[in-house]
């Protein structure tokens, strides 16, 4: 079932799709009843949400909204994946709990086909507590909600052009790119300029590079053993340490070896810290397993820095043992033993079993000598409950300010007449990449990143396919060529992520973010509404050229295509 939404009203859809739920009691009660808490509320909640309108809004059948919510909460399984289309338009946060809800109230989670909480080698999310006082987690100068540990990049900028003297001052990227892929670039360049120090760790002079006072040159992915952590398997989940394959390029380090030398220039360690652990590593790894655990609990600063301390301690006796380099696998030690740790059961089950320390050494030497990667654990669908972190270990289905804001869906969205068309800034396109590809000859289609839009507003625009149009926004204008494809619907239009980078000179396409504004964020986590950005479409006037001259190279382009 496809529901091809008008795009940004997808929380008026997920609203009504709970409300076909709750009116016409396809709640799993009794499932809820035993494993969730809140049902009560969400229901009165959902209970006269008109269905018929919501839809009407958001440019869908309604029985065909009925249909999907009916199937979903009838199935015996069902699960949901959300991404970017959601998680970067109107309502993001709220789109988000409401998704949920319409999987949590069906029953869906913990069981075979259903929703699950995997295991993790490294988590990428942390729980956030309040500093003393019970204040909450916010950045100095917006007040902006610090959620995992992540400052919204949307605000970023606010945080430094400002006088407040808690501003930011200086910043250290690593493996990002803020200048390009952030929003509002304009205004990104204009406080990166204003920074009084700015670092960037990276492989590539990136847009952020050109601007820093110090670049310090990465190897890539190809020189060094690497691994990723984003493993989301179920139930047998991977872990890949991937090993280099060709030599590095003069001058460059891996990171772990950039991060020790800055620490140690900064006399945050010394040797003498050092030594004793080293010495305990050329034993055994089981002696610097109970040297380096004394060593952390007696000075609590090494504990802190303990990518450093066992990069320059245990990664030589790696070196050593696996080959050069090896030793920025070192972090990966305390990894396993922490994964051994918090899911012993899952890591058994996966092979590494023991006592004590056997377990999280077995995985460890699994890692370091499999090549192709290892399966590092093994959950069953039970284990996912024991993992909702809860005090009771049931679901909450109630967030009293995301219920709140239901309200928000009462008022259909009206366009500004400025700006009637809706972009999506940054559309995942076949030829399109993280921009670390700096190339812009690799791709074999749609070299130039075309804006693609529907057949509709083409013919009401006066576009052709290939014909050059202008696209502004309120931060910007750019213009790129037409693509006509019946993939859009009337009023939306795209543009690809990954182009515009590289100098004035040889930049190809455009830079998204060079229409997106700051100020368009979800209001509780700040995401950037990158998904729903409000421009206008005019067609470029060709100098020198006739129309019809245009349409024939068009329609030869097409033909050759």
């Amino acid at each position: 079932i496809h529901l091809r939404i008008q795009p940004g009203t997808d929380a008026w859809v997920l609203a009504a799709m709970v409300a076909v739920i709750v009116q016409e009691g396809l709640a799993a009660t009794s499932w809820l009843a035993e494993h969730a808490n809140g049902a009560e509320v969400v229901h009165e909640a959902f209970a006269n949400i008109d269905v018929a309108r919501y839809c009407e809004i958001a440019e869908v059948d309604e029985s065909l909204v009925r249909l999907a919510a009916r199937r979903i909460a009838r199935a015996s399984s069902a699960a949901v994946f959300e991404d970017l289309g959601l998680q970067m338009g109107r309502h993001s946060t709220l789109g988000s709990y409401l998704e949920k809800l319409v999987w949590m109230l069906s029953g869906h989670f913990g069981r075979q086909g259903t929703g699950f909480i995997p295991t993790s080698m490294v988590s990428l999310a942390r729980g956030d507590k309040n500093p003393a006082g019970g204040k909450p987690n916010v950045s100095p100068v917006v007040g902006a909600r610090i959620i995992s540990g992540l400052v919204p990049c949307n605000v970023i900028t606010e945080e430094i052009l400002t006088d407040h003297p808690d501003r930011y001052r200086a910043m250290f990227v690593e493996s990002g790119n803020p200048a390009h892929s952030l929003a509002d670039s304009r205004r990104m360049r204009e406080a990166l300029l204003s920074l009084e120090h700015l670092v960037v760790i990276d492989v590539a002079m990136t847009e952020t590079a050109r601007l820093a006072h110090y670049v310090l040159p990465a190897q890539s992915q190809f020189e060094k053993w690497e691994a990723t952590f984003f493993n989301f398997e179920f139930p047998s989940n991977v872990f890949h340490l991937r090993r280099p394959v060709v030599e590095p390029l003069a001058n460059t380090l891996p990171e772990p070896e950039i991060h020790a030398r800055l620490v140690e220039a900064m006399g945050a360690i010394s040797d003498a810290d050092y030594e004793p652990l080293r010495a305990a590593a050329a034993i055994s790894r089981e002696a610097f397993a109970t040297a380096f655990f004394a060593a952390t609990t007696a000075n609590p600063t090494l504990g802190a820095l303990a990518p450093v301390v066992l990069y320059r301690t245990l990664g030589p006796s790696l070196d050593a043992q696996y080959g050069d380099g090896a030793s920025s696998a070192a972090l990966l030690w305390g990894a396993c033993h922490r994964c051994a740790l918090s899911f012993p059961d899952a890591v058994h089950r996966a092979g590494f079993t023991g006592e004590g320390m056997e377990p999280g050494e077995k995985l460890f030497e699994a890692v370091m000598t499999s090549p192709s990667g290892v399966v590092f654990t093994v959950d069953e669908f039970e284990d996912s409950w024991r993992r909702v972190k809860t005090e009771d270990g049931k679901l909450n289905l109630v967030i009293p300010e995301l219920l709140a804001m239901l309200q928000e869906l009462e008022t259909a969205p009206i366009a500004d007449p400025e700006f009637p068309m809706t972009l999506s800034a940054g559309e995942r396109r076949a030829f399109t990449a993280n921009t670390i590809i700096r190339d812009n000859t690799w791709r074999k289609k749609d070299a130039d990143g075309s804006l693609r839009m529907s057949p509709e507003d083409a013919d009401s625009l006066g576009l052709i396919h290939g014909a050059q149009a202008r696209i502004t926004s309120s931060r910007g204008s750019v213009t790129a060529p037409v693509e006509v494809t019946h993939m859009m619907r009337r009023g939306h239009v795209s543009l690809p992520n990954g182009m515009g980078v590289g100098s004035s000179d040889d930049a190809t396409g455009v830079a998204p973010n060079e229409l997106t504004d700051r100020a368009h964020r979800d209001p509780i986590a700040g995401t950037p509404l990158h998904k729903q950005v409000p421009v206008r479409i005019e067609a470029v006037e060709v100098a020198g050229e006739t129309m019809e001259a245009v349409e024939v190279q068009a329609l030869a382009a097409v033909a050759g295509s």
